[in-house]
């Protein structure tokens, strides 16, 4: 089996993104990776509203909408990795555009990335139940084995529903 040297983390600064990272450290630590890369994609769907509604005369700028998103991101994510342990030259933040399962799938095949470690909620369930969900169609489609944490505020509720023999 092959070690695991580079673990790619997507963050999607939902309230679950925290337990996420932290949990990602963990296991890099513990398995002495090389390269933790946290990646956040900027889905081309918003980027289209952004746009549509530019076109009805709003005052909305696409580039600086871009431009703010990634300076939020940016700075959020920075201020949560500065809390934890993990060495700062074997961590990378990386930020894209596009369609948020297919860059991360890009991405991941070709940085050569050992493990995907995700979660699985980040939108609402109304929201999932028009376009998906991204941890989804990363399990149907990904080639890299991909780690599913599970919030603790999901999984209580979850054991409750399970009756063991």
């Amino acid at each position: 089996m092959k070690q695991i040297k580079k673990i790619l983390v997507p963050v999607a600064f939902s309230p679950f993104t925290e337990g996420i990272v932290q949990y990602a450290i963990m296991f890099a630590n513990s398995l002495s990776v090389e390269r933790l890369i946290f990646m956040n994609v900027i889905n081309q769907r918003d980027l289209d509203t952004v746009e549509l509604i530019s076109s009805f005369g709003y005052d909305v700028d696409k580039s600086h909408y871009i431009q703010e998103i990634k300076k939020q991101r940016s700075e959020s994510l920075e201020k949560m990795l500065d809390r934890l342990d993990f060495p700062k030259d074997k961590m990378k933040f990386v930020m894209t555009i596009g369609n948020p399962s297919m860059k991360l799938l890009e991405y991941g095949v070709k940085q050569e990335v050992d493990i995907i470690i995700m979660g699985l909620r980040a939108k609402s369930d109304l929201i999932h139940v028009f376009t998906g969900s991204v941890a989804e169609k990363m399990f149907k489609s990904s080639p890299i084995t991909i780690v599913s944490y599970r919030e603790e505020s999901l999984a209580a509720p979850l054991r409750k529903h399970i009756k063991l023999c």
